[in-house]
């Protein structure tokens, strides 16, 4: 047997070699050292501009590490450009000593480690140990999946167990520094990828599917929290601990990619330079709507009312779709966009969207898709 299931007593769960995940206000200053694989261990930093030039983060890392901190490359950018990850990997591979890389930042810094880990592999057939810092709510630390960005603005990426993170640091004291419109976007990323791994086929029961109803009805409780107080540094944990939950129990067993809200995502993201977190909130409650249709999906879907302080109705159709207008309603209570004004794409598109995110050219998948894409204009 290698899949999990949609029959709840029936599945398989393939744990990823996550070693270590440590959470809470000064867990970089407290834990950092420790975590590294060896006394000897050299670390090179991947992260973007801004965090280096704009906060003390970096340059506190670097402290920490001391004489084992062998650079820093700071010019990752959204959506993790090839050109940056060329960059980046040739200093990395330029230096044999280095063992260990230590990734701060949200979804790009650390895909980026991730790739840069792979690619090291592919020619010397040795990983690079990963210790992972986030400090938004993407949940690239969970993931055996690195997407870059080619020349041509298209996502792509590598896929391997073996690039998940070794460590995770959830330190609240360094998600203070992040803006609260890309914390709160990056928090609707989390929901997305809770709400489309408990509906997806290959998910297992437990821990995935029960991890993620927990992980959602956090984020709805507590994502309006930190809106009202940004500097909550116990609401930001229970935040992070909510992006861990959506997605950190993933497990190697599971097939393909998570949905259809990802699969739009990464046909809005990157072509258009709209960010992963803002493509989650145009696309998942309508997506949730969508898949109300589904019997399977809407059955999962549906489970989720509880988790929301709501009564289940007992069908499965009309309960689905009330998640998916809760979705859209918190989008609009956290200010945050929910449709394509603000970006800089044309009806003309809608083609091209479409068919990115079906797969297709025609068909009835393809007529839904088309219908909810054009709904954001």
């Amino acid at each position: 047997m290698t899949d999990a299931t949609s029959h709840p007593l029936l599945g398989l769960w393939q744990p990823t070699h996550l070693q270590k995940l440590v959470y809470g206000p000064t867990t970089v200053q407290t834990h950092l050292p420790s975590v590294l694989p060896t006394p000897t261990s050299k670390a090179f930093i991947i992260t973007g501009t801004s965090l280096a030039t704009k906060t003390p983060l970096v340059n506190h890392v670097e402290s920490l590490l001391g004489t084992r901190h062998a650079g820093t490359f700071s010019k990752i950018g959204e959506h993790a450009p090839v050109a940056h990850l060329d960059e980046a990997t040739a200093l990395v591979e330029a230096d044999p000593e280095i063992d260990t890389v230590v990734s701060i930042g949200g979804g790009s810094p650390i895909d980026s480690a991730k790739a840069i880990s792979y690619r090291l592999h592919e020619k010397s057939g040795r990983w690079l140990w990963h210790v992972a810092i986030p400090t938004t709510l993407s949940a690239s630390e969970c993931t055996m999946m690195a997407g870059y960005t080619e020349k041509d603005g298209v996502k792509t990426g590598v896929r391997a167990p073996e690039i998940v993170p070794n460590v995770v640091l959830y330190d609240a004291s360094f998600a203070a520094y992040t803006p609260a419109r890309l914390w709160l976007s990056t928090g609707m990323r989390a929901l997305d990828h809770a709400v489309e791994l408990l509906y997806h086929p290959t998910a297992a029961e437990m821990p995935a599917r029960w991890m993620c109803l927990q992980a959602a009805a956090s984020l709805f409780e507590n994502l309006p929290k930190y809106k009202d107080n940004p500097k909550d540094e116990d609401v930001i944990t229970k935040l992070q601990l909510a992006a861990f939950a959506s997605l950190g129990f993933l497990g190697t067993n599971i097939k393909g990619g998570l949905g259809l809200s990802h699969a739009l995502g990464y046909a809005l993201g990157s072509p258009y330079s709209i960010p992963h977190g803002i493509t989650s909130c145009l696309t998942l409650g309508h997506v949730v709507k969508l898949k109300a249709a589904d019997p399977k999906a809407a059955e999962q879907i549906a489970r989720l009312l509880p988790f929301l302080g709501e009564t289940k109705s007992g069908d499965d159709w009309k309960d689905a779709e009330k998640v998916g207008e809760r979705v859209l309603r918190l989008v609009r209570d956290l200010e945050l966009d929910y449709d394509l004004r603000n970006y800089e794409v044309g009806k003309d598109q809608i083609p091209v969207i479409t068919k990115r995110a079906s797969g297709m050219e025609e068909g009835e998948l393809y007529d839904k898709v088309e219908g909810l894409v054009r709904g954001l204009f």
